[in-house]
């Protein structure tokens, strides 16, 4: 059973034009994203679409991907879930499976005090054994838990790493200077500025539509320390990231159908995400195939 660190994927499902899983595509689209520099996948997380699933076929899709990846790189199971109960089944189903790591998302919509969350936390991680990343994710859950909080689980060992996802990488400071965790920058729009914080890795929706660009900043700046590198690197991002995180963008189309027709233009066809979100308009696929000429070039 390996760590995950470095780009980890937050890998999207493949759907047929049915709405079902596809097998075939997913395999494709797997074996993409590790020859393009993967170093770890996590499965059925928030661009995985995990909300749109059904839990015995979440867990299928959990053991289809761990089964075909084989050790080529950690997986990360995305299981988490409002409640425990549920929580505790998929994450028990995974580790049958054979996944590295369970991401649990905060338990979200009731929004419950953080006792409660840290017991949720605390039973996962003792009752089914295996390393815990703390999805934090403050967007999706409708609360966080402040960088010392998560020290502070850390440290009782209940989690071994985080997904740091509110965006801003002053979070990635913090938890790098109270602890040695493992600290996934888990946005989208300053990947240079997370490395030079401190990142050890990046898990969210831009690895897996861009492996290797992402690579690419990482192993620069991470690595190499070579920050005008890493900027030159990061700079083909910038009229992209522009693009997708405006609010006047994001009140037309959604970011998901971005990223999907994103691994399109690239020749990975992982289907469209499950309605009520649908195949990105005429005008929006033509803007982006132009941004991403930089990018991909």
């Amino acid at each position: 059973m390996s760590a995950a660190r470095g780009i980890c994927p937050a890998m999207m499902t493949a759907w047929g034009s049915d709405e079902l899983y596809d097998r075939a595509k997913s395999e494709k689209y797997v074996s993409w994203l590790i020859e393009s520099g993967a170093e770890a996948i996590s499965v059925t997380g928030s661009t995985g679409e995990m909300t749109a699933m059904q839990p015995d076929e979440q867990a299928a899709i959990i053991d289809h991907v761990t089964r075909f990846v084989d050790g080529q790189v950690p997986v990360l199971a995305s299981v988490g879930k409002y409640s425990t109960y549920e929580t505790l089944y998929l994450a028990h189903k995974a580790k049958a499976s054979g996944v590295d790591g369970l991401m649990v998302l905060l338990p979200y919509y009731y929004k419950p005090y953080k006792e409660a969350a840290r017991e949720h936390l605390r039973t996962v991680r003792r009752e089914v054994g295996l390393p815990v990343c703390l999805y934090n994710n403050p967007h999706f859950a409708g609360y966080e838990f402040t960088s010392r909080e998560a020290t502070e689980l850390f440290a009782e060992g209940t989690i071994d790493s985080i997904k740091s996802a509110h965006g801003d990488t002053n979070r990635i400071t913090d938890l790098k200077f109270m602890s040695d965790m493992t600290v996934f920058y888990g946005h989208d729009y300053s990947g240079q500025a997370a490395y030079a914080a401190g990142a050890d890795g990046w898990l969210s929706g831009f690895p897996a539509a861009f492996p290797k660009q992402c690579r690419a900043v990482q192993d620069a700046i991470r690595d190499e320390r070579d920050l005008d590198k890493g900027k030159a690197a990061w700079s083909k991002f910038i009229p992209f990231v522009d693009y997708f995180m405006d609010p006047a963008t994001n009140a037309e189309v959604h970011w998901l159908e971005i990223l999907k027709f994103a691994l399109l233009v690239q020749g990975i066809d992982v289907g469209f995400a499950r309605r009520p979100l649908k195949e990105l308009t005429a005008a929006h696929k033509a803007k982006v195939e132009q941004l991403l000429e930089p990018l991909l070039g």
